[in-house]
């Protein structure tokens, strides 16, 4: 492998093709940034806000600035932060709204446990580089407010969705491809994530055991002990909801769950998640194919970006704390197949999906609720961290 071409690929796609589309495309003049621009490259001003998208940009600038130094990152970290604690926190009952108007006014207001997980994430990221008392003070109070109002104390784990004053919902469904549930892996994961964040910045005892508690779930209730695949639907008494298998998600937490544990500092608990890491992180590379890239589920054979993005850091952490030798070729493999056919190399950042054939998916969103600066710079993050 050509590590120091590679690095350098990533590198490049990190500044000139990803951040600068999101600092060039979607800033919008009055504050914030743009809800949405179509696969086209056609702006939509006029499309809601999603608070995972603009959590997602607060990350990304956040962890470009801490690992370039470059001060354009930190003033778009900032930008991000001011109107997401201006606009998206809920200053009556606490937590942050779902979405808002293009004009930044609450659209939708209901409490999804994945969004208040990302706030976390977000805002935990934005102090650990500017040392911002407001974004520590909101980034603990949400921890604490998932704790009182999501946790489930007699099942354990956490409640899917609540309503804006965290009264019951009936439709706690997190996406259109998602089922109603009241428990999901993908939250339990983000909310793992956010957490090991958190802690970074604010060794605090019992957010450790809470994280402890979230690993634990991960590898004795979600995860399938068979065959390493995660099930991704629960009812609250952890009870599996038949759905398919995730391959992207099961290589992404093969990874997220061996960090999380690492920034724990905790040996016996490394030895726990170490080798159910490596059996999430096979399952995950059954959806591998012959030209580097991975299939999304088992019933979907496209190449979305998110995906491919966790596809070349989970083998590389296959290879680094794996001793899987082959591990970073497969990353090597992918990140070629990535830059062959999902960035988009004359209007910046990188389509949706690509088909079997190679083709790109254009009829999905550039940038959206959904398609953000999150999975690719942190691919490109870990690129130059293990490398």
């Amino acid at each position: 492998m050509n590590t120091e071409l590679f690095i350098k690929e990533v590198k490049a796609n990190l500044e000139d093709n990803i951040l600068r589309f999101w600092s060039d495309k979607m800033k919008n003049p009055y504050g914030g940034f743009l809800g949405r621009i179509a696969g086209d490259g056609t702006v939509d001003a006029e499309a809601p806000k999603g608070v995972i998208l603009n959590a997602r940009i607060m990350w990304a600038y956040s962890a470009a600035f801490k690992a370039t130094g470059k001060k354009e990152y930190l003033l778009a970290a900032a930008r991000a932060k001011e109107y997401f604690t201006e606009h998206f926190l809920d200053h009556r009952f606490g937590g942050v709204y779902w979405s808002l108007t293009s004009e930044g006014v609450r659209l939708e207001t209901k409490k999804q446990l994945y969004s208040q997980a990302f706030a976390i994430y977000g805002l935990s990221e934005y102090y650990s580089v500017s040392g911002d008392d407001e974004a520590f003070k909101a980034a603990k109070n949400i921890y604490t407010l998932i704790e009182r109002e999501f946790a489930d104390k007699e099942n354990g784990g956490y409640i899917e969705a609540l309503a804006r004053d965290f009264s019951p919902l009936d439709d706690m469904t997190l996406s259109d491809h998602d089922i109603n549930a009241a428990k999901t892996m993908n939250s339990h994961l983000h909310l793992l994530e956010a957490y090991a964040n958190l802690y970074r910045i604010w060794p605090d005892k019992t957010l450790k055991a809470r994280s402890k508690a979230l690993l634990d779930l991960i590898i004795d209730k979600i995860m399938d002990a068979k065959t390493g695949h995660l099930n991704l639907y629960f009812n609250a008494d952890w009870s599996v909801i038949p759905g398919t298998w995730s391959y992207g998600h099961d290589i992404e937490t093969s990874w997220l769950a061996l960090e999380a544990a690492f920034d724990l500092h905790d040996v016996d608990l490394v030895a726990k998640v170490r080798p159910a890491a490596l059996k999430m992180a096979k399952a995950g590379l059954e959806g591998l194919n012959k030209d580097g890239s991975l299939k999304y589920e088992k019933d979907d054979d496209s190449r979305q970006w998110w995906v491919e993005a966790e596809n070349v850091v989970g083998n590389l952490w296959l290879w680094k704390y794996h001793n899987d030798n082959d591990g970073a070729e497969r990353a090597l493999a992918c990140w070629n197949y990535i830059k062959e056919n999902l960035v988009d190399a004359k209007n910046g950042e990188w389509y949706w999906a690509c088909d079997a054939s190679g083709k790109p998916d254009i009829a999905k969103d550039k940038a959206g609720f959904w398609k953000c600066p999150y999975h690719n710079t942190r691919m490109c993050l870990q690129v130059l961290e293990l490398l």
